[in-house]
């Protein structure tokens, strides 16, 4: 099926308050609020991207502002996106979800949600048990470094990411990292022809993580509140929500 990239250049809801987590103007943090307080988990919103530049938060604030509809608190978070330096977007998304954490006055958990690229850097940083974040949905990620780079995915973009071949960098493919130890719920579409569902299915064999395969849907409807698959995500986020609370 032909992917709908619509969202991509469809405007988006303005955030609630912006806050900058360091100097530089792409480290930046849109808020979303829910018309009423909560007590479900902050969600912090990793956009996608293919790790790419020219790929900025925008076209995630529909999604940003569906999950305040719902009812959470959604920090959609920008990072710098340099090619061939990934421990620069690595650094700051470390640095913008503790800032998440060490702002939210209610103490709430953190949980991570990151689509494509950003499901991706959502997988490294939940292997990662000193973060304070309780638990991960990631949608459609690009789980498999080696697997992308084999299929020469987006005119090679893991080398264009990394500066060198995946294998020189062990330390940020999520399948070579250890098995997280929070929850975390893997969704993808069945019919994504950006980034294929095998990535997410190597990454689920390895880790012995859950897989949500979504029928009949494509890369971006994961992201658009306007599409049918958007129901099943927010219903994700609040499952993985209701496994970080425990019964």
């Amino acid at each position: 099926m032909p992917e709908d990239r619509s969202i991509l250049s469809r405007p988006g809801p303005a955030p609630d308050t912006q806050q900058n987590y360091g100097p530089h103007p792409d480290q930046v943090i849109d808020w979303y609020l829910p018309a009423r307080p909560s007590a479900v988990p902050v969600v912090v919103f990793i956009h996608g991207g293919y790790w790419r530049p020219e790929y900025d938060r925008e076209h995630a604030r529909s999604a940003a502002g569906g999950l305040a509809a719902a009812g959470y608190t959604a920090a959609l978070i920008e990072y710098r996106r340099i090619p061939g330096d990934p421990d620069a977007m690595v650094d700051d998304v470390l640095a913008a979800i503790r800032h998440v954490a060490a702002e939210d006055p209610s103490d709430r958990d953190v949980l991570l949600v990151g689509h494509s690229a950003g499901g991706h850097l959502a997988l490294v940083c939940a292997a990662d048990p000193a973060l304070p974040i309780a638990g991960c949905l990631a949608l459609a990620p690009l789980a498999s470094l080696d697997q992308a780079e084999s299929l020469h995915l987006d005119d090679n973009a893991v080398l264009d990411f990394l500066g060198v071949p995946a294998q020189q960098r062990r330390d940020l493919d999520p399948c070579s990292l250890p098995r997280p130890t929070i929850p975390v719920v893997v969704v993808h579409g069945a019919e994504d022809a950006v980034v294929p569902m095998e990535l997410s299915e190597a990454y689920c064999r390895h880790h012995a993580t859950e897989l949500t395969p979504v029928p009949a849907t494509g890369h971006f409807e994961l992201i658009d509140p306007d599409s049918r698959a958007w129901a099943l995500v927010v219903a994700e986020v609040t499952r993985v929500g209701d496994d970080i609370n425990g019964p």
